[in-house]
């Protein structure tokens, strides 16, 4: 995994005074952690604006402050509600030797032939997966090939995804992630089919009484 390093300074800006900061190009940043007393700093925006663009919420980042190093994830971005322009970003320090929970996204990949087909349609899960690992084993994404959903109904839960035995998913093991379900265009044909097959079967002549009739 790649490093992602950045430069900042000790802040000693708090509250409201931080709005002349912003406006001299300076992001106001928090560092904190479970055995961490926070740590308030500050950034220049553009090279913050650049990393985070890189680096989301998945990778290391380490956090240079004058002698100082802090190993870190992005927990938080504040950004202003009209020009999106970020006010304050909180940095969780990591512990490189406990095991963290945090998100992980979900990468759909392939083709399902049943979808190619036009049998069904592919309806899919949540979006990121909950995981417990260490931070040395964090990944970008968790991939779910859907290659293998062949026929209408076939389905693909937590339970089938396979990846890293350092890795371990939160989420419950029967939750679904992707499955193909029938397409109502598909539906209506496989009834009209139906219909007409039971309409064109002949009815039954029942002549048994008739024949013993005129037998006698």
């Amino acid at each position: 995994m790649a490093d992602y390093i950045l430069e900042a300074q000790p802040r000693t800006v708090t509250g409201k005074k931080v709005g002349q900061l912003r406006r001299d190009g300076f992001v106001p940043m928090t560092v904190y952690g479970p055995s961490l007393k926070p740590v308030n700093l500050q950034v220049a925006y553009r090279p913050l604006e650049v990393l985070l663009a890189k680096a989301g919420g998945t990778h290391l980042i380490k956090i240079q402050a004058d002698d100082k190093v802090y190993t870190v994830l992005v927990r938080e971005v504040q950004r202003n509600v009209i020009t999106r322009r970020m006010l304050h970003v909180d940095l969780f320090a990591l512990d490189l030797t406990a095991k963290l929970k945090t998100d992980i996204p979900v990468r759909y990949v392939g083709e399902s032939p049943a979808v190619q087909a036009k049998l069904g349609v592919l309806m899919t899960g949540p979006a990121t997966l909950h995981v417990e690992l260490l931070p040395s084993e964090l990944i970008d994404y968790i991939e779910v090939d859907i290659s293998t959903l062949t026929e209408v109904g076939a389905a693909i839960y937590v339970s089938d995804i396979k990846i890293s035995d350092e890795i371990t998913i939160l989420n419950d093991p029967e939750e679904l992630l992707a499955r193909v379900t029938q397409t109502s265009a598909a539906r209506s044909e496989i009834d009209e089919a139906a219909e007409a097959e039971a309409t064109s079967v002949e009815p039954e002549v029942i002549s048994k009484g008739k024949e013993e009739e005129e037998d006698f």
